[in-house]
Parts: structure tokens; C-alpha cells; sequence
């Protein structure tokens, strides 16, 4: 029997939190109390959250250190980072794995504080699957509904549409172990989506898969979410993964968040060095801003060496210390005479790395520094000439550079 947990406190559509004794559901009914209109952004606000651990030598590491993201209703949210960012940590905290030392949850409304991880309208895909080995696919995933009670009717019903979203029906009497990784990975989906939880939160759920199964299921996931019309919250350290499946990207580094936008932003527009530099390749090269043309945009550039370089750019003003981003895509190896206008760079090739349908050119530029160069392999013209110690010219558009804030010290 299903018994009131609290009455929630927040705009249209009121619900309800109900429980029973293992599993969480929310009902259209309405609310008794009211809370100030505007008080609460978003559908799952993550505010100021902080989370601390004592290592062994007796150090504070700071996993969460005053995250704020609100996170948007039925929306795919990827958390991106290296190990020891704090991504894992964060999901865990929402998930109600973990407690946060400062901060809160609020999920429409109402603060998640004092809800146990087993009454949260959230459900977790972990990197292992977690099936269980002993029971067959529909076994696995009605085993949440048979915790709730949910009857049978209703529940082989359930497993039955579940199994047809994810593409595996008729596998229901296959065990965990007579499936591929990217079946087994579409169980645990499964599995996790039948409940209709709110949110689902998936702990790198593609990275014991090869490439080309990772590269299909990032379709699916993305196909999937949009069908079921409920909030991801994705957990990877694979920059491709986030870039070719994610509505938003949160960038995290040392419990901070670096970056929040669209794929689009955080690829071509970072926010600073960290991020120009884990979020795909990138060339960097330091200056101060000598002059400007306010007419055309322009900036021009002075390297410490009295290298000049000139880029787009109205955000800084002459004396302003900037690092200029240019991606290796954006650089093409040119003729003497050709690309007029635009910013050029010459060097020597140090390397010439072939990777299929992209060539990476590493040339020296002088200096000290290397600049690296995605060439088109089309098997004619100026590839043939790419050979190590050759002498060659670098060009790029002023507008394709984006320039960040040089970083103190």
C-alpha cells in the first residue's frame, strides 16, 4: 500500500512524493504548501554542492568544491572530466550514494537531503551492468517491479515494451552470460527505465565496449533518450562520447566546473586553457594584444619571441596578456602565394602521423613550439609533398582563432 512521504512545494505540475517500502513514484495530486515563486531555477538544481574526503597522510581532497549546475528537464547532460575531477563523486551525490558535506539537491522544488538513494525518482546505469547472472533478461529487468509490488500483468507488460525500446525482443529467456557487452549493456537500461524514474544516471556505461560498439550505442543512448523523454545525466571521460551525444557538456576539473554549454560552445569556444586543452586538440600560443582594429575586429598578437599573429576579437583590450586556441582542423598547409589575409605560420614537419581519413602534421614552428595540423587524406595533391623536414606554410582564418584570458603564474 502506498503511503504519503511529503507534500512537495513548487509551481505547475504539483506532485506528490509517494513510497512504499523500496521504491519511489510520484502522483499527480495536489500540493499543500507553497514556496515563493522563483526561488528554485531549473528541474534538478544542483546548488553549491561540496564534498571533501581525508586521504591517509591526513590532506583534504576537495571532490566537490561549490558546484552549481541547473540541470534542464529531459535534457542530455554530460559530465566531463579526468579521473579525480569529481564527476563519479557529483553523480554519486545525486544518485543519494553519497552525502554532501555543504549544498543541496532540489528536484522541482523540494531539497533531496534527507531522501535515501531507494526513495529518489532516480535510477543509476553502473560501468559494470550489475545484471544478475543467475536470472534470464525479463527476470533482470522486472526484478524492480517485482520489489514494488507492481502485478503481473502489469509487469510482463512492462519488461515486454521495455525489451522492445532497447531492441532485444525476444531475448527475455537469455541469461546475462549469452549476451554481447552491448546487449548486456541494453538490459541494464532496460532494467533501470521500466521503473520511469525522473532522471537516469549513467556511470560510464560505454567504456568496456570497442569502438565501433561504443560509436552505435552512442546513437542509441541519444535516440533513446529523446524517445523517452526523460533527463540523462551521463558520466565520461571520453571527450567524443560527450561532444557527439550530449544537449549540454559540464567540463570538471578539481571539483570545479570549468565549462558549462552546448557542445558546440565548449568545443569552439572554451573557456580557458583547461578546457581548450582536454576538450579535443588543440594549438596554443601566448601573447599580449599590440594592436586592434576596431573596424574589422582584428586583434594583433606579440609572442614573447616577436612572433605576430592576428585573430578576431573585441573582448580584450591593447596590453591584455591572451592565449590564441586554433584547432588543428582549422590550419591548412598552403602555397607561398596562397591564402591571402590570412594569419600564417611557417615551420618544418617533425612528424606525419596517418590516421585514416585525417592526417595529424606535426610541424615545428620555432621557438620551442610544435603546432599540430589535421590534413584531409585525399590521396592526390599536396599530401604526396608531406614528408618529414620538409619546409612548409601554415595558414589559418583570423576568425577560426578564439582567444582566452592568459592564466596567472
Amino acid at each position: 500500500m502506498f503511503k504519503p512521504y511529503k507534500s512537495l512545494s513548487y509551481r505547475k505540475p504539483k506532485i506528490l512524493f509517494v513510497r512504499t517500502s523500496k521504491v519511489c513514484f510520484f502522483s499527480s495530486i495536489k500540493t499543500t504548501r507553497k514556496f515563493s515563486r522563483g526561488k528554485f531555477m531549473g528541474f534538478l538544481q544542483i546548488a553549491s554542492a561540496h564534498k571533501a574526503y581525508q586521504t591517509p597522510e591526513g590532506t583534504l581532497v576537495r571532490a566537490l568544491d561549490d558546484i552549481t549546475i541547473n540541470v534542464r528537464s529531459n535534457e542530455f547532460l554530460t559530465l566531463l572530466g579526468p579521473s579525480g575531477c569529481g564527476k563519479t563523486t557529483l553523480l554519486k551525490t545525486i544518485a543519494g550514494f553519497e552525502d554532501l558535506d555543504g549544498g543541496d539537491l532540489i528536484l522541482e522544488g523540494r531539497s533531496l537531503k534527507a531522501v535515501p538513494a531507494h526513495h529518489r525518482p532516480f535510477n543509476t546505469v553502473f560501468q559494470n551492468y550489475a545484471l544478475f547472472p543467475h536470472m534470464n533478461v525479463s527476470q533482470n529487468i522486472a526484478y524492480g517491479l517485482d520489489v514494488a509490488g507492481v502485478k503481473k500483468a502489469d509487469r510482463d507488460r512492462r519488461v515486454g515494451e521495455a525489451l522492445e525500446m532497447v531492441g532485444l525482443s525476444g531475448y527475455g529467456g537469455r541469461k546475462p552470460s549469452q549476451l554481447s557487452g552491448g546487449q548486456q549493456q541494453r538490459v541494464a537500461l532496460a532494467r533501470s527505465l521500466v521503473l520511469k524514474p525522473r532522471v537516469l544516471l549513467l556511470d560510464e556505461p560505454l567504456s568496456a565496449l570497442d569502438r565501433k560498439m561504443r560509436e552505435t550505442m552512442q546513437i542509441e543512448l541519444k535516440n533513446l533518450q529523446n524517445s523517452v523523454g526523460i533527463t540523462f545525466i551521463f558520466v565520461t571521460h571520453d571527450q567524443e562520447e560527450a561532444l557527439a551525444m550530449s544537449d549540454r557538456i559540464a567540463v570538471l576539473s578539481h571539483g570545479k566546473v570549468q565549462q558549462l554549454g552546448s557542445p558546440t560552445d565548449v568545443y569552439d569556444t572554451p573557456a580557458n586553457e583547461f578546457v581548450a586543452n582536454f576538450v579535443g586538440t588543440s594549438n596554443l600560443f601566448s601573447g599580449r594584444i599590440v594592436e586592434s582594429d576596431a573596424s574589422r575586429g582584428l586583434v594583433t598578437i606579440e609572442t614573447a619571441n616577436g612572433r605576430r599573429l592576428i585573430a578576431k576579437g573585441r573582448d580584450f583590450a591593447n596590453g591584455s596578456a591572451v592565449k590564441m586556441v586554433l584547432r588543428p582542423e582549422h590550419l591548412r598547409l598552403v602555397d607561398s602565394e596562397e591564402f591571402e589575409g590570412a594569419g600564417t605560420l611557417e615551420g618544418r614537419v617533425k612528424d606525419v602521423i596517418f590516421v585514416g581519413s585525417v592526417i595529424h602534421v606535426h610541424i615545428d614552428v620555432g621557438f620551442g613550439r610544435t603546432a599540430i595540423v589535421h590534413h584531409h587524406h585525399d590521396r592526390a595533391g599536396i599530401r604526396n609533398a608531406i614528408e618529414a623536414g620538409a619546409n612548409v606554410r601554415i595558414a589559418y582564418s583570423p576568425s577560426s582563432a578564439h582567444l582566452i584570458a592568459a592564466e596567472r603564474g
